[in-house]
């Protein structure tokens, strides 16, 4: 297989762009490190082509590596044709490549198995030759009582046996079924036992062509059978299967050997095909299911590390609770901890004048600017509290819901009890939260991103495919904000491109040991931080005021020479970048030959044209350019809502079928992918984005079951 030529008709990218990209991935370099860095070579590709590339070309490598293995196999046992090595050579996929191995594959015990040691193969031949007037007679030579073939019955029998797996063995049969079976084939659900109500009822009398089920439902679909829930079939009509298997298989209608192979053909599909092809297609369901829901998966979690960090605030957190209390935690604008507590004021036997003289107290001493309170248990009574109480104090302060989803994952995790070894779990999940809404990208990474909570069945998933998905999205978000060498935590630098987790803690021990870095040339002093490293990261990594303004941007270092001729060119000095005074760059830039000025460097204008833009907004955070959440002052619940109301909200999660938005009440309203729009949309990540704030109205409301439907149209 030429596997750049299809890499480049499979994805549309050109041969040349392939080519340079897979000798960049085989040196070793970063999916971050080469779309950042290294557009030139690679004719402008963004991280999503690049890792869609890099997947797709391990895929079709251990496809190779497949066929060497399974020509060697099929050699060794001295059956290898050139039909067979040429079809192996041919194939396209690993399923084909298993249909072709199939025959030669090392088998347990088969009726087929036994009737061959029986002696009957050559009479199963004979069948299939289909040259013999009286296979009856012909089958009487094969009695024999010592091996358990007593009749002609017994003889037949046998042989069918023999033909019906060599008919299941065929690679040619089985693709047809397969893609027939997909085709064409229902796939019916029941449930598994009566029952008045289940999360699974909408499946318990459920038919779809399985080429048009959503994804979605295969899901639901396999957790509710998981569970013990529900029932699964794939329905076929197998009439036009025995009669392909019919024509492909009988020369003579009228002989005795063509009733004889059209039985073995229906055993051969009822008994070994259809069962194994049902396993198939549930499978390749399954996967498309999955990739589908992963994708969606990581463009959810790639919107939400994105949101907008809230800078300079004071921000206090109440982690609710019924029984233990909430636990409160403050922290600054750095995310440092200036205090913790815990306050009761969700039960009617609290003390709420206490508990409202700690927060106001709180908030006067700290200056505290808003309250982020966790969603979970307790959180509407809490909220009710805490908007009761804000117009008493000493000075504005708004407060805002924030998912608390993986707060408790980090909290016990072996990282918080390193970070804060004298709080408990109770206290660093309010910490969390604190942080989360000051900086979600530095705080959310240090949860395994399953838990995050934007996601829909992560659990039933491929979980090596979803982590390395998901690890690949939380890479792109943290290298395209960039990452304070100085105050970053281990878990956000080990997201770096070039650093793994050890470096990552390397570097913050070389910080806690001799200081801020000062200089990115100091991070080659690191420990196991090596010069191939070194050029993977430093473009990622900034130091603010350092000696070296550049050292601030996203300007890697091979490049700070070419910055300071364009700089030159342009008149302009580097403190000039420093105090913000080259808002005309751009245009001046425009008026030099930046192209010649940038080959003399040895790269090409794209790295021309990010320095310029990078020297123009040193450090520029590209999550400034989102909405920021909403900050109430004020509480509504589900009893305050009423049908036709319009409000503001933020989109919490998006989901094949919908997006959940969050507008200030407990629970999040769904807005229907049917109610996102007038016009025609095939998936509402078409419109919608996690943190997006939309106008929505109401318009549903079922308040015993806590559903709200919202519309945006």
């Amino acid at each position: 297989m030429d596997i750049f030529g299809t890499l480049s008709e499979e994805l549309g990218i050109s041969l040349s762009q392939i080519e340079n990209t897979v000798a960049l991935i085989d040196e070793g370099n970063t999916i971050p490190f080469i779309a950042r860095y290294r557009k030139e070579v690679t004719g402008g590709l963004d991280d999503t082509q690049l890792r869609k590339l890099s997947d797709r070309l391990t895929y079709l490598r251990t496809l190779e590596e497949k066929k060497e293995d399974v020509i060697r196999l099929i050699d060794e046992q001295e059956k290898l044709t050139p039909e067979i090595e040429q079809a192996v050579k041919n194939a396209s996929t690993l399923q084909e490549i298993e249909d072709i191995y199939r025959p030669f594959r090392p088998k347990r015990r088969t009726r087929a198995t036994v009737a061959k040691e029986k002696g009957l193969e050559p009479l199963a031949n004979l069948i299939m030759e289909q040259e013999e007037s009286d296979i009856t007679a012909k089958a009487e030579e094969f009695i024999d009582a010592e091996k358990g073939v007593e009749s002609v019955d017994d003889a037949l029998s046998g042989a069918k046996d023999i033909i019906a797996e060599e008919i299941s063995d065929n690679a040619d049969f089985r693709k047809l079924v397969r893609e027939y079976s997909y085709k064409n084939g229902t796939l019916t659900v029941h449930a598994a036992e009566e029952k008045d109500d289940s999360v699974y009822t909408a499946y318990f009398d459920f038919s779809e062509p399985s080429a048009k089920i959503a994804n979605h439902r295969i899901l639901a679909i396999n957790r509710g059978e998981k569970e013990g829930e529900l029932k699964v079939k794939l329905d076929v009509d197998s009439e036009l299967i025995l009669q392909t298997f019919h024509r492909k298989l009988v020369k003579n209608t009228s002989s005795q050997a063509a009733e004889l192979i059209d039985e073995a053909a229906g055993d051969s599909y009822t008994r070994l095909i259809a069962p194994s092809i049902e396993n198939e297609i549930r499978n390749i369901l399954t996967d498309r299911a999955q990739e589908s829901a992963i994708e969606l998966f990581s463009k959810n979690l790639g919107q939400l590390l994105m949101t907008p960090p809230i800078k300079d605030y004071t921000v206090m957190a109440l982690d609710p609770g019924f029984r233990t209390g909430d636990k409160m935690a403050v922290v600054d604008e750095t995310g440092k901890v200036l205090e913790t507590g815990v306050v009761y004021c969700t039960l009617p036997h609290h003390d709420l004048l206490k508990a409202k003289k700690i927060i106001l107290d709180t908030i006067e001493n700290f200056n505290v600017d808003v309250i982020a309170i966790g969603n979970g248990t307790a959180s509407r009574e809490t909220e009710q509290f805490v908007a009761g109480l804000l117009p008493e104090a000493s000075r504005e302060v708004k407060y805002v819901m924030v998912s608390e989803a993986g707060a408790s994952v980090y909290s016990a995790s072996e990282l918080g009890a390193e970070e804060f070894p004298d709080y408990d779990v109770a206290l660093r999940s309010a910490v969390s939260i604190a942080r989360r809404l000051e900086d979600p990208l530095a705080e959310l990474v240090k949860i395994d991103p399953k838990s995050i909570g934007v996601g829909q069945y992560q659990h039933d998933m491929n979980q090596k495919r979803l982590s390395e998905a998901l690890g690949g999205v939380v890479e792109n978000c943290v290298n395209s904000v960039g990452v304070d060498v100085n105050t970053a935590s281990p878990s956000l630098l080990s997201y770096v491109a070039g650093i793994n987790a050890p470096i990552a803690k390397n570097i913050v021990l070389y910080r806690e040991e001799n200081g801020a870095f000062t200089d990115r040339k100091q991070l080659k002093k690191v420990s196991k931080l090596g010069e191939k490293a070194f050029t993977q990261c430093a473009g990622f990594l900034r130091i603010r005021d350092g000696k070296n303004v550049l050292d601030g941007t996203a300007v890697h270092p091979e490049s700070y020479a070419l910055a300071a001729e364009i700089l030159e060119k342009c008149g302009y000095t580097e403190n000039d970048v420093r105090n913000g005074k080259i808002g005309d760059l751009a245009e001046k830039a425009g008026k030099i030959d930046l192209e010649n000025i940038a080959g003399a460097h040895g790269v090409g204008l794209p790295t021309a044209l990010d320095i310029i833009s990078e020297l123009t907004k040193p450090g520029r955070d590209p999550r400034d350019e989102l909405p920021a959440p909403i900050l109430h002052s004020d509480v509504m619940s589900i009893e305050n809502l009423s049908v036709g109301m319009t409000l503001k909200g933020t989109v919490r999660n998006i989901c094949d079928f919908g997006a959940f938005v969050d507008i200030g009440v407990h629970q999040d309203g769904l807005v229907h992918i049917s109610q996102i729009c007038d016009k025609f949309i095939k998936h509402p990540m078409d419109v919608l984005s996690v943190g997006d704030i939309v106008n929505v109205k109401i318009i549903d409301i079922d308040e015993k079951k806590g559903r709200i439907s919202l519309s945006m149209k």
